[in-house]
């Protein structure tokens, strides 16, 4: 009983009871310990939600230092009812890795306490689609996952080459890890991958041997990120990294290109992804719709552009059904970063066409709080997007990039809130919608 007790105190509290729950009508209450479920110790949430998919469940709970049992009768797959006092349960796995192209260490002094902090938690990745390094699983964590099937598992690779993926990542562990890939794959649990790519590092012969590799796990496998590391002006007394230039921009696409074509004789499947931002630095045009296979990597920013666009011209041809509801005539303005201003202008000419009396005001941001290396949207400061506005006409709603706000959608990176920008600019700004179609919607100001 103490063992649970101490457990208790530091991990699964319960915080909260849904009312007319099946936990409330069995009698549990806020601040009970939850011990564990069917006789299974309860860890964290992964273990929680495994073993209550039960259609009968005897939950062991501590309460006032007494061990108590409740049973509960539900359909296999329902929620009880309960919450804790964090989402996970225990602590987040703070990441023991210190790769040379860390965005987090290139981020300067004074921000957010919380926007230093590493995570590298395989529970995320299931969860919430987080990339991990598998350095900080061991063969237990491997087990508990095929046990439980937790599928996908999302997994930061960098590079096949054992020595080399210690030597990117600082960690003596990194290469051996490499071998749960595969134990991961013989047991049917579902994979995809992620390489940031540093000029001169895993890139070239390299590259080509990781995409060889790793194409040997097909299906399991089912799809890889080739992603260009982020490089901000804070890199002091970190390792020597360049950008890629236009031509090697192209030459890494070619590489990535020539194993997804083959993926896609063999398999009906591309797997292997360019980032968007690789075509723009390369000056190439985006590959169309049928080529990123149902965007299975488009949270990596592969095939982001392509997807906006698609959205956008595909509502534009039904946007009669309500114009009735715009009030015309009407100004708005767009910020948006380097990388996308193109897109977002062309579209803004677009609907500005279709719909007489609407303008459309678009504003480039260079980003020069993280430098003016890092062109993506989602990475602008509320303190560029005023200094460089400042004056600018406005109109009657300032729409930014909706992934420019942190996960709670509350606050940019440098702690300003949509609140504050608004203020500052004399304007209502909106957190407008990367979705083609809903950015055509915030624009014309309906639902």
């Amino acid at each position: 009983m103490r063992a649970c007790a101490l457990k208790g105190e530091m991990m699964v509290k319960i915080e909260f009871v849904e009312k007319k729950s099946r936990a409330a009508k069995a009698g549990i209450m806020v601040g009970d310990v939850l011990c564990a479920i069917n006789g299974r110790e309860i860890n964290d949430v992964l273990d929680y939600r495994f073993f209550l998919a039960e259609k009968e469940v005897a939950l062991t709970l501590l309460r006032d230092g007494e061990q108590i049992e409740v049973k509960i009768k539900k359909s296999q797959y329902d929620d009880i009812g309960l919450d804790f006092e964090t989402p996970l349960m225990d602590k987040k796995h703070s990441c023991e890795n210190k790769c040379i192209f860390c965005f987090i260490d290139q981020l300067p002094r004074g921000m957010r306490k919380t926007l230093y902090f590493k995570d590298d938690d395989s529970r995320l990745s299931f969860l919430h689609g987080n990339y991990i390094t598998l350095t900080n699983l061991h063969d237990k964590d491997i087990d508990r996952i095929i046990e439980m099937h937790i599928s996908p598992v999302n997994i930061s690779i960098h590079t096949t080459n054992p020595e080399l993926r210690v030597k990117m990542m600082h960690n003596k562990r990194a290469g051996e890890v490499l071998s749960y890939i595969k134990r991961l794959a013989d047991a049917g649990i579902s994979l995809c991958g992620q390489i940031v790519l540093c000029k001169g590092i895993n890139d070239g012969e390299e590259l080509e041997r990781s995409l060889r590799d790793l194409s040997e796990f097909f299906p399991a496998m089912q799809s890889v990120s080739i992603v260009p590391a982020g490089l901000t002006r804070y890199r002091e007394k970190l390792y020597p990294l360049e950008l890629f230039t236009k031509e090697e921009a192209a030459a890494v696409i070619d590489t990535v290109n020539s194993f997804g074509d083959k993926m896609m004789e063999e398999h009906g499947i591309r797997m292997f992804y360019p980032a968007d931002e690789l075509y723009l630095k390369a000056e190439r045009a985006l590959p169309d719709e049928e080529y990123y296979d149902g965007y299975p990597q488009i949270e990596n920013g592969v095939g982001m552009i392509t997807s906006a666009l698609a959205e956008f011209y595909d509502e534009l041809d039904y946007i009669y059904e309500y114009l009735g509801e715009v009030k015309l005539p009407r100004t708005v303005s767009v910020v948006t970063g380097v990388a996308a201003y193109p897109m977002v202008a062309s579209m803004a000419r677009a609907l500005e066409e279709r719909v007489g009396g609407l303008q459309i005001n678009v504003y480039e941001v260079t980003n020069n709080f993280f430098g003016e290396t890092i062109t993506v949207a989602g990475l602008l400061t509320a303190k560029d997007i005023i200094e460089q506005l400042d004056g600018k006409e406005l109109g009657e709603a300032l729409f930014f990039p909706e992934n420019a706000l942190r996960a709670d959608g509350d606050m940019f990176l440098d702690d300003i809130s949509p609140e504050e920008l608004s203020e500052r600019l004399g304007v209502t700004a909106i957190a407008g919608h990367n979705d083609g179609a809903l950015f055509i919607k915030d624009l014309l100001g309906v639902c």
